[in-house]
């Protein structure tokens, strides 16, 4: 089985960073991925997207992909172009503090305040993070230890310090949508119907 994951949001929202923590946690769980960002030349404010096909058997093509199993966006910036890709038995987790329209309502859909959960923790920069942690719960595709253990790996040494709050973070992500924060809102299909 594949799944095609893609993150879009602006530079220096962890675009990049949350699919390379998400394809090292597969790795490590004996999964293939195959990972493929795409981004501006300035480093913040600037579009940015990362493919991530994950399988259980070896991946053959790049992952440049028509169709879609999940979007995660992080800001409406590149949602639009992205938004069709996305297959009718799809999800598409959309950050809430920032990205207000759904441009598909016929979708399974996570609404995530990342941003202002992120800001509430004290760390306006870790979106990123609560949105890979309630990713993670809502997909079960890996478990949340797997990927805190592959966010620490991914750290270089001068962000170590990092990898308690991002732990908390990704923490704080995955109880949105477990029950433990209900500003979580799930749309399926049948209510959008």
């Amino acid at each position: 089985m594949e799944r095609e994951i893609v993150f879009t949001g602006i530079g220096g929202q962890g675009i990049q960073l949350m699919a390379k923590i998400l394809a090292q946690a597969a790795a490590a769980d004996g999964r293939h991925a195959m990972l493929f960002g795409v981004y501006g030349g300035m480093m913040r404010g600037g579009a940015s997207e990362s493919t991530l096909v994950l399988g259980d058997d070896p991946i053959e093509a790049p992952p440049i992909i028509s169709q879609c199993w999940s979007v995660v966006a992080m800001h409406p910036s590149g949602l639009a172009a992205l938004a069709p890709k996305l297959r009718a038995d799809g999800r598409l987790f959309l950050n809430q503090t920032l990205v207000l329209d759904n441009p598909r309502p016929d979708v399974s859909v996570v609404r995530i305040p990342a941003t202002r959960v992120a800001e509430q923790a004290g760390n306006t920069v870790g979106a990123a993070m609560v949105m890979l942690g309630a990713f993670i719960a809502a997909t079960r595709i890996l478990d949340l230890a797997a990927v805190i253990d592959a966010m620490r790996a991914s750290l270089p040494p001068h962000r170590q310090s990092l990898g308690d709050l991002n732990a908390r973070l990704l923490q704080l992500g995955a109880e949105c949508v477990s029950g433990g924060d209900a500003r979580t809102i799930a749309e399926s299909k049948a209510a959008a119907g």
